[in-house]
């Protein structure tokens, strides 16, 4: 008998997000998002891409479902284009085609039997907004909730799970401090904070607007987390690893926890100059009330770790280092050091953070560019072996009693992948970008295996043949 099957009830997912597939983007009146703007702007993306036509998910939808229902994943993880629904994110009633576009994929995953795992914001924030500050203007967070209770009113009871953030790490630090995404401002570091609070903030408001909604559904929020290493036994490394861990994952873990902002890192960034001396500036009476609302889960994406080198003396005064830069797996084609050992310590310490709470991996994967060979298979050995070892770690960590309940693989098929375009393939269907064809990956026929008998040496034993393509549906 094997002893690395999943829980019978275990999620088994894959997830997208709407900019990155959708394509279409001014189609049915949906406005400009700040990630339109950035990919306009030149220098700012690889190759000039952007997010047109993307992979044209948008009227291929169907045909995208029937992808979700062979690869035999009971969920799926989407997110809504903010600005198809609220063109500027100023109004006060949304766009019925929007939401049309998204009642119409829910209605199509449910005739599939595929459960909608919706997430409201990933990234595409209405440049209206941006033209008023942005996530740094309060008048956002209304504007959040006002979508949260527009898009959970027209599911209804269709939507079982909702995600209100995705990644605000990356909303703040990349947007307003290293300015690698939209909207791209550049070491603004009190800007950057106040997003966070206020994308923190938004989250406790949404997630009761739709709890009051539909209060059927379960709500969560998605972070991007990062276990922190320190590359010797040094006090010095210590406490790098120890600023690392607040600036990367304390910081937003803590106060969606009811633990309110890291202490140590309040006066790491006072003694930086980039916090003001005293009480927080952005935050108002009630707001760590209001983030510390209760979640049903916490969805977190992994794809790598940190190992963490001091700084603050001279590299000759630094014990050597005993953990390596790259682990004998090597590195994905972004650049990510392969490190399957650091999702299962981020597990175990999750559920020591917080006992009893529901954790999904909502991301997990691998950018492989292998291409399709001459017969038009894709042999992406790298991806299905990040894959199966970073499943193992999901696996063990269920076996030592974390209560991971799902996991969804990033990402269903190749796609705009951010300031990198269309460079990196991180799907398990490769796209052929000039013809839009999905072709199955063999990590693609290795996860059906999985999701169809929950078993990992089931999976890595069986054969059995997928089609290596599916016909486009009829366009509708």
């Amino acid at each position: 008998m094997s002893h690395r099957r999943f829980p019978p009830d275990f999620v088994f997912g894959a997830a997208t997000s709407a900019f990155q597939i959708e394509g279409a983007t001014t189609r049915d009146g949906r406005g400009p998002s700040i990630w339109d703007t950035f990919c306009a702007t030149p220098g700012r993306v690889a190759g000039g891409d952007t997010g047109e036509p993307a992979c044209d998910h948008l009227t291929r939808y169907r045909s995208d479902v029937q992808l979700l229902r062979e690869l035999g994943v009971s969920a799926y993880r989407f997110s809504v284009a903010w600005p198809r629904i609220f063109p500027t994110g100023l109004e006060t009633r949304p766009l019925a085609a929007g939401l049309d576009v998204y009642e119409r994929l829910v209605d199509a995953l449910g005739e599939a039997g595929i459960a909608p795992w919706l997430t409201l914001y990933h990234w595409d924030l209405p440049q209206g907004l941006q033209d008023h500050g942005g996530w740094a203007n309060r008048l956002s967070i209304d504007a959040f909730t006002r979508l949260a209770e527009a898009v959970a009113r027209r599911m209804g009871p269709r939507v079982g799970h909702y995600i209100t953030h995705n990644e605000p790490w990356c909303v703040a630090h990349l947007g307003h401090v290293t300015g690698e995404h939209a909207p791209g401002h550049r070491d603004q570091w009190p800007e950057a904070l106040t997003v966070a609070h206020h994308v923190l903030v938004s989250h406790g408001r949404a997630t009761l607007a739709l709890r009051a909604e539909a209060p059927h559904a379960q709500v969560g929020i998605t972070l991007n987390l990062c276990p922190a290493y320190p590359a010797s036994p040094s006090a010095a490394d210590a406490d790098a690893t120890r600023h690392f861990d607040g600036f990367f994952n304390r910081w937003y873990l803590d106060p969606v926890l009811g633990r309110g902002y890291p202490t140590d890192q309040i006066a790491d960034y006072q003694r930086l100059g980039r916090l003001p001396p005293g009480p927080l500036p952005f935050v108002a009476d009630g707001d760590l009330e209001t983030i510390a609302v209760r979640t049903d889960f916490l969805g977190i994406n992994y794809y790598s770790r940190a190992i963490c080198r001091s700084d603050a003396i001279p590299e000759t005064e630094n014990l050597p280092r005993v953990l390596h830069e790259v682990g004998p797996e090597g590195r994905t084609d972004i650049g990510w050091e392969v490190f399957p050992q650091g999702l299962g310590d981020l597990l175990r310490r999750l559920a020591a953070l917080a006992p009893g709470l529901p954790i999904v991996v909502t991301e997990n994967g691998a950018s492989d560019a292998t291409p399709p060979d001459a017969d038009g298979r894709v042999p992406d050995h790298r991806r299905r072996a990040y894959l199966q070892s970073h499943l193992d770690a999901c696996q063990r960590a269920i076996a030592d009693g974390v209560p991971l309940v799902g996991y969804f693989a990033w990402s269903l098929m190749d796609n705009f992948e951010w300031a990198y375009g269309y460079a990196q393939r991180f799907g398990l269907f490769w796209v052929d970008y000039t013809t839009l064809e999905r072709r199955w990956k063999d990590s693609a026929r290795w996860y059906a295996r999985l999701t169809a008998h929950g078993d990992l040496d089931r999976a890595d034993r069986d054969g059995g043949s997928t089609p290596p393509v599916t016909p486009d549906a009829p366009r509708s």
